[in-house]
């Protein structure tokens, strides 16, 4: 039984038996960088390709220390209203003429400005979600690469502080610090200060051993021999020269469709005729059918 302290794990083993349980196979890394960013208070940041299990990591931490999950996705042209806060002006706009039916004084700005910019009108987005609530959090960055290099500034604050300053309102702190992920597929190199304030954990594609042992865990009634080829397979197709290289999830897909299809073994049929699950690109999936002969 894995004893999990508050938002902490006693030891690195318990952190590799707690994502277990939570589905996730971990390594000696992951573990020890969990560990120490849940002793250290420091976020982490995951880089590595698409599809190796970066978000996954965080959806399995929460399920392991039973944390809600909060994920800000993020995308070119992101900003704080979507990502911080926002006020609720039309709300805002009712309290004025409210006040304005009732007989209050509208150049009386002070007073207007000090109740309409209160916690009663803020629309918290999930950074400012994520500190905000009473119980445990993981805060999910997903795909912070995907956001220009001025937009970082805005993730600045909480990674190094754990709080959010709101110019017309305040500094709000962490009711209750989350344990902070943020991931990368390294489309661009990011900002040292957003480095600097973090752990840096890369995931890449798994040996043919621990992909092996995916596959067993992610898709119930799965052979181990044929798990054993898919990984072999795989791992084959990765070391080609292609435009996208097969994900862990892909290697999933393709597995739960050689049992949909009730393959047995990887024959050169099967195999030409399913590429399209494992491969995205007609020139990619061209270049593995010529490999295969």
């Amino acid at each position: 039984m894995v004893r999990v302290t508050g938002e902490g794990f006693e030891s690195i083993t318990e952190v590799g038996d707690a994502l277990a349980q939570a589905s996730y196979l971990s390594s000696q890394e992951i573990s020890t960088t969990v560990y120490l960013a849940t002793v250290l208070r420091k976020p982490i940041l995951v880089e590595g390709p698409a599809g190796t299990g970066k978000t996954e990591l965080a959806k399995a931490l929460a399920r392991a220390l039973d944390a809600e999950l909060v994920r800000l996705q993020c995308y070119e042209g992101l900003d704080d209203a979507k990502a911080i806060y926002e006020w609720n002006y039309s709300k805002q706009l009712l309290r004025i003429q409210a006040a304005r039916a009732a007989g209050e004084d509208p150049a009386d700005w002070d007073a207007v400005k000090e109740n309409i910019f209160s916690e009663e009108f803020l629309l918290p987005r999930p950074l400012l979600r994520a500190i905000s609530l009473d119980e445990p959090v993981v805060l999910l960055i997903d795909e912070v690469d995907r956001v220009e290099l001025e937009t970082e500034a805005l993730f600045l604050e909480l990674l190094s502080d754990f709080q959010i300053t709101i110019p017309e309102f305040g500094t709000v702190s962490a009711t209750r610090q989350p344990i902070v992920i943020l991931t990368s597929n390294n489309t661009r190199e990011l900002s040292e200060a957003l480095k600097r304030r973090c752990l840096f954990l890369h995931i890449g594609y798994p040996s043919k051993e621990r992909e092996k042992a995916i596959l067993m865990l992610k898709v119930p009634g799965l052979p181990e021999e044929l798990a054993a080829k898919i990984a072999d397979f795989a791992a084959m197709l990765r070391s080609l020269d292609l435009k996208k290289h097969p994900s862990i999830s892909e290697t999933l897909d393709w597995a739960v469709t050689l049992l949909t299809l009730d393959a047995k073994d990887l024959d050169p049929a099967t195999v030409a005729s399913t590429l399209n699950v494992l491969l995205k690109y007609q020139a990619d999936v061209e270049k593995a059918r010529a490999k295969l002969g």
